[in-house]
């Protein structure tokens, strides 16, 4: 199959890029380099230098009619979305009504959505939240999310359109962007490498749901061929359902990476979850999906990729 993944050089696409080239299909990246690489853009896909927001995006579809649209492209920031929050509606809402047009006048059959579970949902107080749980959405990022699934909801009741939506938990991996808002992990690692003490805001007790971007990539190449049902889109949380609190991670990364420095404590942020845990049973039902890579696992995989990034540096220097 064709298939066109939006910010296919960033964190989470170009991972998906790579294993849909590996199973055989026709990979289209798109992505305005905006936050991306073009190191990550894996042979073998072409690659337009589009931004979603602006007509050229019509005109790669019109060129290479995808089959199937991998959404990822997307101002990720949290705390930018509060201060720019027009700026964040811009490229996450109207941006993505573009792309939904240009699918729908140029043939394209489903769309898989990058959202947000943490984002969307709000406080999770017990439990883990299932795909039925309120939501409570806290920033124009996770407004914006939300908007978008509703966007896609009415063009599959309108335009016959397919459509999977991926509410992901707290992704990590390699390549992730250590720099500005990036994922808790990204950040502690990038600052042992650099000697540098992590901030832990708060007590500390914050509770995420991390899940390896491994595990993320097959359920995207499984969202590609799950049947849908019609008229609306399939929602599906991508997470493993299990809580895990910044301490928690911090002494596990300090396990692997025996850092010179001690983390620093700083007075919590405000408008910080405290607590976000998804349940995936939905996923494990629709797609046979279920988190394979556990945290002290892709912790050890992580830290060696940033580790093996630096001492390229270091060779080059």
């Amino acid at each position: 199959m064709r298939i066109l993944i939006t910010g296919g050089a960033g964190f989470i696409g170009s991972h998906v890029a790579e294993a849909c080239l590996a199973q055989g299909h026709d990979v289209v990246v798109v992505d305005d380099l905006s936050t991306g690489s073009l190191t990550h853009v894996p042979p073998g896909a072409r690659f337009y230098p589009v931004d979603v927001r602006g007509p050229q995006i019509d005109e790669v579809f019109a060129l290479e009619r995808p089959e199937i649209v991998s959404h990822h492209a997307a101002q990720v920031s949290v705390r930018r979305s509060m201060e720019e929050p027009i700026h964040d509606a811009d490229v996450n809402v109207l941006g993505s009504l573009r792309l939904l047009e240009a699918a729908r006048l140029h043939g394209t059959r489903r769309v898989v959505f990058a959202s947000t579970g943490g984002a969307i949902y709000g406080e999770v107080e017990t439990g883990a939240a299932d795909e039925h749980h309120r939501c409570r959405p806290r920033s124009p990022y996770a407004v914006a999310k939300l908007a978008v699934e509703h966007y896609l909801a009415s063009y599959c009741g309108a335009f016959g359109l397919e459509a999977v939506v991926l509410r992901y938990a707290n992704v990590y991996g390699p390549r992730q962007d250590p720099h500005g808002e990036a994922g808790v992990i990204a950040i502690f690692i990038q600052r042992i490498l650099a000697g540098l003490p992590p901030t832990i805001y708060g007590d500390g007790e914050q509770v995420r749901d991390f899940v390896y971007v491994g595990d993320v990539v097959r359920a995207n190449l499984q969202a590609i061929t799950v049947t849908t049902p019609p008229g609306e889109p399939l929602t599906l949380n991508i997470a493993t359902g299990l809580g895990t609190t910044v301490n928690a991670l911090w002494q596990a990364l300090r396990e692997i990476a025996s850092p010179s420095v001690a983390a620093q404590q700083q007075p919590a942020r405000a408008g910080d979850l405290l607590r976000s845990v998804l349940d995936p049973a939905r996923a494990e039902r629709r797609l046979g999906w279920r988190p394979e890579v556990d945290l002290q696992e892709g912790l050890r995989q992580t830290w060696a990729w940033f580790s093996a990034g630096l001492a390229r540096e270091r060779a080059v220097a």
